[in-house]
């Protein structure tokens, strides 16, 4: 039997207080996670906003409903699965059983297009992965450089995704054993034609020049 919507309608109204009684009453998650399919969408986001606040301050309260959170990165509600997104990446905080070595294809396959802002919150979702679970890194890496050969709707989407790419390894470009591509990929993104990238590729390479020194070779990057 579904958990009923009765409670959550009021409670959904604030989002932040919401989230404190889950903390302190983890049973309210089965109606937070029915308040989800609300029609009302004052209700369907004061609980999706609930789970995220959930997320950043207590992990443990939402991590035995992990594969449930897995689920809802195909809800065909595409703000649903952002914010699925973002709370499995605050859920790695909490992985001690290693789930994410196991979803890591299915969480970054939005990289790969053709919706540039899920494929943003993927990326930004795996640098907190990758900080949470250190041995996971290179191949978030691997994962989140995808990103250069991806189609979204127009090339400037592709150009914005880039941007988040190097914000995203920057955060753990110091974890990496090969970080390499990583460093190559952001020198490339030197001549990106949209500037904003180019100074967060800029930025990037000036925190980063003394542990990667620039590689001394004819080669030119292609743009």
């Amino acid at each position: 039997m579904s958990a009923p919507l009765g409670r959550i309608r009021q409670a959904a109204l604030n989002p932040q207080q919401l989230a404190r009684k889950a903390i302190r009453n983890p049973r309210w998650f089965a109606e937070i996670a029915e308040g989800l399919n609300a029609d009302k969408p004052r209700i369907r986001y004061g609980c999706a906003k609930a789970l995220r606040i959930i997320s950043e301050q207590r992990p443990d309260v939402l991590y035995p409903h992990f594969d449930f959170f897995v689920r809802l990165l195909d809800q065909k509600n595409k703000i649903l699965q952002w914010d699925a997104a973002f709370v499995l990446s605050h859920l790695a905080r909490a992985d001690d059983d290693d789930k994410f070595a196991a979803i890591l294809a299915r969480y970054f396959s939005p990289i790969s297009g053709p919706v540039m802002i899920t494929a943003a919150n993927a990326i930004r979702g795996g640098a907190r992965i990758a900080q949470a679970k250190p041995h996971l890194a290179d191949q978030i890496a691997v994962e989140i450089l995808k990103v250069a050969t991806a189609r979204y709707q127009t090339p400037e989407c592709r150009n914005v995704a880039i941007g988040h790419a190097i914000l995203a390894l920057s955060a753990f470009v110091r974890l990496l054993r090969q970080p390499t591509p990583a460093v190559q990929f952001v020198r490339k993104q030197m001549r990106n034609r949209r500037p904003a990238t180019r100074s967060k590729a800029a930025q990037f390479l000036k925190s980063y020049s003394c542990a990667f020194p620039p590689v001394r070779s004819s080669a030119r990057f292609a743009a």
